[in-house]
């Protein structure tokens, strides 16, 4: 799989060419979303992770072998961060998932550990209202027992199905968990096939 960084941009002026399908990722700051992106594509460093929540302040675009773009978008919700910052962060990424004509489906990241807050709620609902796909997935699987995932998961799908009736992936980037099921989830929403090593 060749994994490329293509660009960063803060405005939709800055965004490449929309001339491929798109998946984006959207999660609340601290919540995996790094992690997810550089074990989907066997990368250590592609996405950069951080121990400081709130890092990544632009919207990232790679290219997959040339066939479709996965993008990162800039961590919601962190409280450390200046009321100014977040309000662009929010114009900014509202901007992008509104606009991007080639954007298939968002991946909306959740801490299996934590219940959906009212960011999460409303970005599911925001998607949901726009026409938008969203593959929800809970990160950080390894963290709890079997038992406590089953029943983590559970709560959470049957707090999300009042807005969206998408069963939630659990995933663990250090176990890889889930792994397949989400590059599935992904093919599916951007109809693109004959791509099996993906999943693999």
């Amino acid at each position: 799989m060749q994994v490329d960084f293509i660009k960063s941009a803060l405005h939709e002026s800055h965004y490449p060419p929309g001339d491929k399908p798109e998946v984006a990722f959207a999660g609340r700051s601290n919540v995996g979303k790094s992690s997810l992106i550089n074990a989907l594509v066997n990368r250590r460093k592609l996405a950069k992770t951080s121990a400081i929540p709130g890092r990544t302040r632009a919207i990232n675009f790679f290219s997959v072998d040339n066939r479709f773009y996965m993008v990162d978008l800039p961590g919601y919700g962190y409280a450390a961060v200046a009321r100014e910052v977040k309000k662009g962060w929010g114009e900014m990424i509202e901007t992008y998932l509104r606009k991007r004509t080639n954007l298939k489906a968002v991946v909306v990241i959740l801490d299996i550990r934590r219940d959906p807050g009212s960011g999460d709620m409303d970005l599911v609902r925001w998607l949901k209202e726009y026409g938008r796909r969203p593959i929800p997935v809970l990160t950080k699987a390894d963290k709890l027992s079997r038992h406590q995932v089953l029943l983590q998961a559970k709560l959470i799908s049957e707090s999300l199905k009042p807005i969206s009736d998408d069963t939630p992936t659990v995933f663990s980037a250090k176990t890889k968990e889930g792994r397949r099921e989400v590059w599935n989830r992904v093919m599916q929403a951007m109809e693109i096939e004959n791509l099996p090593a993906y999943r693999l």
